[in-house]
């Protein structure tokens, strides 16, 4: 319990820290900075025992949850969806092989790990920004939102695949398995509750009483998917964020107040216990040893997502075409990354396929893209807009 009370006072504290640092510095990058502090390489006063490691899968599951809420699958489906996959692909392919060139790994699975971990964006995190700034709405943060959902779910589907310890082969059969088996769970529920409707107004009329009855469903189907996915040996980052991608499809009419609720259960307890154990795994002698890797890994993801989205909005355009300001700022917001990255380092680094100091670094670098991108494409943004002379 004493591990659980500095991780819940570290979570108090980033948000106050990122009110004193005018959101420059945002909470999520705290919630890490004080996970080193209190962690093994910094004070040493809070471990990940195996029940903060419980605590810990469910607040990643909840925050993949959220980011699964906010993929809107007929864009996906649409001209914008097609353009951000091409060039997630063409993203994974470039950081692969720089991966493979600059850091020699033992095992080409490193540079696959490498690759998908530069290649994600965190969309969860660059959403409070997108709202702050009035972009959402505008072509601007449409462009992001679509980069950004893409960012999230092709990484955590490559990390099914390709980061499994079974052949590639088998584990697409698998996920095969897991989405017919989600089909079937989602069907045949929605079907009786169409032929039984009052089952359906229960459900609605109990989310206004305090048994919270659509926030259980939404746990049960959370935690079910999860559950799925660790009997499958897949990922349950897969199946937290499938079951965000099924409540957006089952809740249209009512998902603002189901996204209300997630928000408060997630980012007041769950979701900051996930970022600040992350941040207590990270090995600062390692960080200190090799800050030239941790600059090389800063720019590979700027490199490797943010230039090519930056291209791609140049001249193609996933919503609309834009100017190279506007489109410089939408790959700086692109290759804001830390939830995936922490997230592939985790399973590489258990499955032994990438080294723990450069897993270390890589989540280091991921917390240093979501704290100077966006401020520098803020500024761009600002830059843009202040009237000429």
């Amino acid at each position: 319990m004493l591990s659980l009370f500095f991780i819940a006072s570290a979570a108090v504290l980033a948000p106050l820290l990122a009110a004193a640092t005018h959101k420059r510095i945002p909470d999520v990058v705290w919630l890490l900075i004080l996970g080193v502090v209190i962690g093994p390489s910094g004070c040493g006063i809070a471990e990940v025992s195996h029940s903060i490691d419980l605590f810990r899968e469910v607040g990643m599951g909840m925050l993949f949850l959220i980011a699964g809420t906010e993929i809107n699958v007929s864009q996906v489906r649409a001209k914008p969806g097609r353009v951000a996959i091409g060039v997630w692909l063409v993203c994974c392919a470039v950081a692969t092989g720089v991966a493979y060139a600059v850091v020699p790994p033992t095992k080409f699975a490193s540079s696959i790990a490498l690759g998908i971990a530069l290649t994600s964006t965190a969309l969860g995190t660059l959403l409070p920004i997108l709202i702050e700034e009035k972009l959402i709405g505008q072509p601007m943060g449409n462009a992001v939102l679509i980069h950004g959902a893409i960012g999230e779910l092709a990484p955590v589907l490559a990390m099914s695949i390709l980061l499994s310890s079974r052949d590639p082969g088998l584990s697409t059969v698998i996920l095969l398995i897991f989405v017919i088996t989600t089909a079937v769970a989602i069907v045949v529920p929605t079907r009786f509750i169409l032929r039984h409707p009052a089952m359906g107004r229960v459900i609605l009329m109990g989310s206004q009483t305090p048994s919270k009855t659509l926030m259980r469903v939404v746990i049960f189907i959370l935690t079910g998917l999860m559950a799925l996915s660790s009997v499958l040996d897949l990922d349950i980052v897969l199946g937290a964020f499938t079951a965000g991608i099924i409540v957006r499809a089952l809740a249209p009419v009512n998902f603002t107040l189901v996204e209300k609720e997630l928000r408060t259960l997630g980012f007041s307890f769950l979701i900051p216990i996930f970022f600040v154990t992350s941040g207590m795994t990270i090995s600062l002698d390692a960080v200190i040893k090799q800050p030239w890797m941790l600059l090389f890994f800063v720019a590979a993801i700027l490199v490797a997502r943010g230039v090519p989205v930056m291209i791609a909005e140049r001249t193609i355009g996933s919503v609309q075409r834009m100017g190279w300001s506007d489109s410089a700022r939408l790959g700086l917001y692109a290759a804001s990354g830390l939830p995936i990255i922490v997230a592939v380092t985790e399973v590489a680094v258990a499955g032994k396929i990438m080294p723990s100091d450069i897993g270390s670094l890589l989540v280091a670098a991921g917390g240093a893209s979501v704290l100077l991108f966006p401020l520098l494409a803020h500024l761009l943004g600002q830059r843009a807009t202040r009237p000429k002379a």
